[in-house]
């Protein structure tokens, strides 16, 4: 019996207004979105070669995003982690556009009512930043609480979505 041929990892760094954006794929298919500085940013040497090829509709969706013109993305993801993981990161595609929740409303909606911690950390390890919208997640008092991409992040990208971006200053 052969083993299964390790999955081809590429990656590409594209521009955005939130620094530069690392983009990792799995066999041609989206696994990976990082910031500059992310906590739980995995090291480089696990992104595979360097090509742009598999992101050109990443790229476009995107670039769609930043200029206001998209506000859901429709890709290909290949989001590894366990299910529960998984389950959080479906719910934070659900968020609409503009809109946040706070991880007790997002553990109601998985039928978790107690589960608001275990939905943060599982928010935290979302490896598709910004597609996988884990900075639409609140504190239940409504402020703003950790965002693997640094809480000045989130507030630009959630300023962005509500259309006050012009109300805070570029950090990146």
């Amino acid at each position: 019996m052969t083993a299964s041929p390790a999955p081809a990892r590429q990656h590409t760094v594209a521009d955005s207004p939130y620094g530069p954006l690392t983009l990792v794929a799995t066999d041609g298919v989206l696994a990976g979105l990082y910031m500059t500085g992310q906590r739980h940013r995995p090291p480089e040497e696990t992104f595979g070669t360097q090509d742009p090829g598999p992101f050109a509709e990443v790229l476009r969706q995107l670039d769609a995003y930043f200029a206001g013109e998209l506000t859901e993305f429709d890709l290909p993801l290949h989001l590894h982690g366990t299910p529960f993981q998984r389950s959080v990161w479906a719910e934070l595609r659900r968020i609409p556009y503009g809109e946040t929740r706070s991880y007790g409303e997002l553990a109601e909606l998985l039928g978790k009512p107690g589960a608001s911690r275990a939905v943060g950390l599982a928010n935290g390890k979302n490896p598709i930043g910004i597609i996988v919208p884990c900075h639409r997640v609140i504190g239940a008092s409504g402020g703003l609480t950790g965002y693997g991409g640094g809480l000045e992040r989130k507030q630009r990208l959630l300023s962005f979505e509500r259309g006050t971006h012009d109300a805070v200053p570029a950090l990146f």
